[in-house]
């Protein structure tokens, strides 16, 4: 959801860096399974974890009968998992080589992917069926965990007693040594008997490991990045990867009507306020409102997908345009709901909605 032009923060355009803080702080209430589905329950809260009021929304202008949903965005997830990744290698200098040759397109230090790699090697040994793939351990590595978990892998105590014996090639296993707690992380996920290699597998098993639903958010956006990433690598420098990596850092912030993020003075951003300032961060100038945005930038053919970094709009062509995402890739986007929902990943298009097309400010 959109505000219209005048509604827009005029600091916004003095603002280029910064948007992402406080990921630490921003709590958020459980979203719940419905019919195979995460609907977008995010209500803010305070630091507690527990719902607390929320404000009446800034009144704003009526929204054209035409629209769906009165304005308001996509809000539903279908249950979802990670592109196949990049395989890693085997073992020894290969692996090591596979390593420092992708640290710097996803910017991830080799030892930790070498540390990750090993966590789905082994567990492709000890849980074939499990289908655990690395990148999901590097969404791990991201994220930001709960309170009272530690290490690269954000292990819980428990966690780390139950699965960090025995860890092939050390005799003295660490909690922080990113080799160690990626095998303890994967016998964790996988222990649920899960295939992580689908989607439901994977969300549950994602879930059970850390329940806190921005943990599983952050995971899922960073993993599928590192994927489409390890498969393209020359894409980490595009002005469409630095948006969408500026957008994944934003999770959990609340969407604000009008909001153009912290340095802007808001708590957080609305629809297009997210996309405008992701591609500002990336050097790329957009139009404030979604509808200016579906305007100025170069239409995706219907008869293609849209790719990682792409705005994808809601609403008619011909008149309105009242919503836009960011596309994140595997159907998927990066999304500023409406009131009383935070930044979030959603599905980006599902039968009945009013998705219009996808625009490309940047290749």
């Amino acid at each position: 959801m959109t505000p219209p032009d005048d509604a827009s923060d005029p600091k916004s355009a003095d603002v280029k860096k910064g948007w992402a803080r406080g990921a630490a702080t921003r709590g958020l209430v459980a979203l719940p399974l419905v019919a195979g589905l995460v609907t977008a329950g995010w209500l803010l809260s305070g630091g507690t974890g527990h719902p607390t009021a929320v404000a009446p929304p800034t009144p704003r202008p009526e929204v054209a009968a035409n629209t769906i949903g009165g304005g308001a965005g996509p809000s539903v997830l279908e249950v979802s998992s990670p592109v196949q990744a990049q395989e890693p290698a085997k073992a020894g200098s290969q692996l090591e080589t596979w390593a420092q040759g992708l640290s710097g397109p996803l910017e991830v230090p080799a030892q930790s992917l070498m540390g990750y790699a090993t966590g789905e090697l082994t567990l492709r040994t000890e849980q074939p069926a499990c289908h655990l793939s690395w990148v999901t351990l590097a969404g791990i590595g991201k994220s930001t965990a709960a309170d009272g978990r530690g290490g690269p892998l954000k292990l819980s105590a428990q966690q780390w007693k139950r699965w960090g014996r025995d860890i092939p090639g050390t005799t003295k296993p660490s909690v922080t040594n990113v080799r160690d707690a990626s095998i303890a992380a994967g016998r964790a996920l996988c222990a649920t008997g899960a295939d992580l290699g689908g989607g439901n597998g994977w969300w549950d098993a994602i879930g059970k490991y850390e329940s806190s639903p921005l943990f599983r958010q952050q995971v899922l956006g960073n993993a599928q990045l590192y994927a489409t990433l390890s498969l393209d690598p020359a894409k980490t420098n595009a002005p469409s990867t630095r948006a969408t990596r500026f957008a994944l850092g934003q999770l959990g912030l609340p969407y604000v009507w009008g909001g153009n993020g912290p340095d802007a003075g808001a708590a957080g951003f609305d629809c297009s306020g997210l996309t405008k300032a992701s591609y500002e961060d990336a050097g790329v100038e957009l139009p404030r409102t979604a509808d200016s945005q579906f305007r100025s930038v170069p239409s995706v053919p219907a008869s293609q997908p849209p790719q990682l970094g792409d705005l994808v709009f809601y609403g008619n062509a011909a008149t309105n345009i009242h919503h836009v995402g960011l596309y994140l890739g595997n159907g998927l986007m990066i999304n500023a709901p409406t009131e009383g929902q935070a930044i979030q990943i959603h599905t980006y298009h599902s039968a009945g909605d009013d998705y219009v097309g996808a625009g490309r400010p940047a290749s």
